[in-house]
């Protein structure tokens, strides 16, 4: 005696899926690195790049960890509070909130 088992097959383009799930809305914060005041992860907006800001590079009074000369004007988004982030969840933050990353 030989089973037999029916298969339906669909075509995906006929096939809707809608999400039921609240969506959750990121606003990423803008500043300067004049207002840089808080540790995290951010992309600089002209050029993609991403800079690691620990507390430790916060310090008043302490050395400056990083130093940036430019004629231009940068504005920075912090992607994460994390500096230590991984680079492919702060590559996909950037990217979901329309930022080319170029790290």
């Amino acid at each position: 005696m030989t089973g037999h088992r029916e298969v339906e097959v669909r075509d995906m383009a006929e096939t809707k899926v809608t999400s039921t799930a609240p969506t959750q809305k990121i606003v990423l914060t803008q500043t300067t690195w004049e207002n840089l005041n808080e540790p995290g992860a951010y992309v600089e907006l002209g050029t993609g790049d991403l800079y690691r800001v620990p507390q430790e590079a916060l310090v008043q009074g302490g050395s400056p960890v990083i130093r940036k000369q430019s004629l231009g004007a940068s504005r920075l988004v912090q992607v994460s509070k994390n500096p230590f982030v991984t680079t492919m969840e702060a590559r996909m933050l950037a990217a979901e909130n329309n930022i080319a990353p170029n790290f």
